[in-house]
């Protein structure tokens, strides 16, 4: 058997998915769309998102539903990009009232998810929000061990310690910045909702990538946008509720004429965002479905790292000794994670080279 078409050892951190159903080129030609998908989504979607409050957006369930709204845009690439023909299994398909049940669950979780940042990003400027949430490296790597049996390295444990040191630091220095005529209540409920956000997001990620191991058992890229299109239809359904129970609704009217850039920028700002946050939850759940749960957070810390350097252009925003240090701290985990999957890839490589050497001794 060729060397591309090798399964990967489950001890290996690796997915063993990629390499039964792409060519190797394949499988990093993904990734890195993927990646560049998920930097560029996040970092957007988040500057967007501070600038809908910046601008006089006042809006928490508008701001959450934004994320998950435009999910019908992936039934482009659902109908237009083919999946690699399935392999045969004698295991029976999960009944629909199983898959409905896990979707409805993960959409609702999805949808708090949402409403934790949205608030987060309230109470927080773009930067602080943003290297905060590089705590979910932490997170995920708790939960990808209990839940996923991922291995640790300590290479990974470093890249869990430092990211986590890294959030630390922006959450108990009071210089960190924020809005204008944020009270320092406001701006613990800010830190507290972000942490909480990286928890349940975390979570999440880890409870999709169990989903497709034990539950779905397939291994197509269709899977992977069928996931995102219904949980994030429910979690539509969820903010929409939301918006009209708790009144809100009532003041979108008012929110958008007294929008500072005008009506146009402000539907303009929350479509985009919407576009953003699509394009971002995509190209999480396909690094999940490519490599793993925890992979797909490390290049989201990625994301979260650089989002400061566009906060300072986009709206100055202070990048004072603490900050840099623990977007530092946050780029030091990264690399330390991402050499880590260096190493793994050629494990891999040199172990599918020695069967393939003795396959053919034989």
């Amino acid at each position: 058997m060729a060397d591309n078409e090798e399964p990967v050892p489950t001890d290996i951190t690796i997915s063993a998915i990629p390499f039964t159903k792409y060519e190797r080129w394949q499988w990093w030609f993904l990734v890195a769309l993927c990646i560049v998908l998920l930097i560029v989504g996040q970092s957007g979607a988040v500057i967007l998102g501070r600038f809908y409050y910046d601008q006089g957006g006042n809006s928490t369930w508008m701001a959450t539903l934004v994320q998950t709204v435009a999910f019908p845009l992936l039934y482009i690439p659902f109908f237009f990009i083919p999946s690699p023909p399935e392999a045969s299994t004698s295991s029976a398909p999960p009944s629909i009232k199983v898959i409905a049940s896990i979707y409805f669950a993960l959409g609702l979780l999805l949808a708090a998810n949402n409403m934790m940042y949205s608030v987060g990003l309230l109470y927080l400027s773009a930067s602080t929000y943003s290297l905060i949430c590089a705590s979910q490296l932490a997170f995920n790597a708790v939960f990808s061990y209990f839940i996923n049996s991922e291995k640790f390295s300590a290479f990974i444990i470093n890249s869990a310690v430092i990211v986590t040191f890294s959030s630390a630091l922006l959450a108990v220095n009071d210089d960190s910045g924020g809005p204008s005529a944020v009270s320092e209540g406001k701006h613990i409920i800010g830190v507290l909702c972000t942490v909480g956000a990286s928890a349940v997001y975390s979570l999440l990620l880890s409870l999709m990538q169990l989903t497709f191991q034990k539950v779905l058992k397939k291994e197509t890229f269709s899977v992977v946008l069928e996931m995102q299109i219904y949980t994030s239809l429910v979690a539509t359904c969820a903010c929409v509720i939301g918006l009209f129970a708790s009144g809100e609704w009532h003041t979108l009217h008012g929110e958008m004429s007294g929008f500072r850039k005008g009506g146009l920028a402000y539907v303009m700002t929350l479509v985009w965002t919407a576009v953003a946050w699509q394009l971002t939850s995509v190209a999480v759940v396909g690094l999940i479905f490519l490599v793993s749960a925890l992979y797909s957070n490390v290049i989201s810390t990625v994301a979260l790292a650089v989002t400061p350097i566009a906060a300072l252009i986009v709206f100055h925003d202070k990048m004072n000794g603490v900050k840099i240090i623990s977007m530092l701290l946050a780029l030091w985990g990264f690399s330390s994670y991402i050499y880590q999957n260096y190493l793994d890839d050629l494990k891999a490589r040199s172990i599918a080279a020695s069967k393939t050497h003795n396959d053919s001794s034989c």
